[in-house]
This record gives structure tokens, sequence and C-alpha cells, in this order.
């Protein structure tokens, strides 16, 4: 389990915007390959640990606006879960965002590469935090993918 906290410089609806779409968390979070969406709440993660293929479906469980957005999976070879908070600052003009991030295995123990990925995750975090609010800030992050209005269907 990580927790990281990041202040940014933006208005808190923007933050939002840019983080309550998890497409666009490939933007900013290294480790993770791919993310499609299947459907407005649930989402494909896929990764390459070690020489394995991981991936999870996650679905979508609390989303109040401007506030908070959280996700779980729901299933795959790997289990995430997550939740970001977002906090006003300075009446609305800058943000706090807390996250928690979760990576565990479904059954037993990990094995090294895996292992070694969770037990990176604070570093990890910390580090693609600072990633996204360099290209929020900047104004160069992507909020504009293919991804994000491709569905899939079952």
């Amino acid at each position: 389990m990580a927790h990281e906290r990041i202040d940014v410089d933006l208005p808190l609806a923007k933050v939002y915007e840019l983080l309550s779409n998890p497409v666009h968390f490939t933007n900013f979070l290294e480790r993770i390959d791919s993310i499609e969406k299947i459907n407005s709440q649930t989402f494909e993660y896929t990764t390459k640990i070690g020489n394995e293929e991981f991936q999870w479906t996650t679905n979508i469980i609390d989303n109040l606006r401007n506030t908070r957005f959280a996700w779980i999976t729901i299933n795959g070879n790997l289990n995430q879960t997550g939740t970001i908070r977002f906090t006003p600052l300075d009446n609305g003009e800058r943000t706090r965002v807390d996250v928690s991030l979760d990576y565990r295995t479904f059954f037993g123990e990990a094995e090294e590469d895996l292992a070694n990925f969770i037990e990176g995750l604070p570093a990890q975090l910390k580090k693609d935090l600072d990633k996204f609010k360099d290209l929020a800030e900047s104004g160069t992050f992507n909020d504009e993918t293919e991804e994000e209005t491709k569905e899939v269907t079952a």
C-alpha cells in the first residue's frame, strides 16, 4: 500500500477532470502499459512485470465529483485498488491530491519480479505524481485520447 500527497497549482475542477478518467493514468503512471475503457465504469489495465503480462479489470466504486474517486479490481491476475481524494486550497485555485494505491496478488506469495514491483510502489507513486503535477501545470497533460471515446462491448 502506498499513500502520497501533492499540491497542484490548478483549480480543483481541472485537477478532478484530469484524474477522474482512468484512461488518462497512462500519461503519468509509468508502470502501466495500457488502460482500455470497457464502459463508463469498467476499465482494463495491462502491464508487463518481468517476463509476465498482467491484466486486470477495475470498476469505479466511488465517484463524488471534485471530492473523491475510487476503483477496485473485479478480475484478472493482479489486484489493484485505488482512491484519489481532492481538497481545494486557496479558495479552489490550487488543489491537494491524496492518492492511495495498492497492488496484491490474488493467490499466495508474489514471485520476485512482482514482489519488487509491489515493494517499489511508494517511491514510484511519488515519482508518478510529480510527473502528473509537471504535465498538468505546464498544460501538456494529454487529456484527449482515442481510448477515451472508444468503448468496447462484450
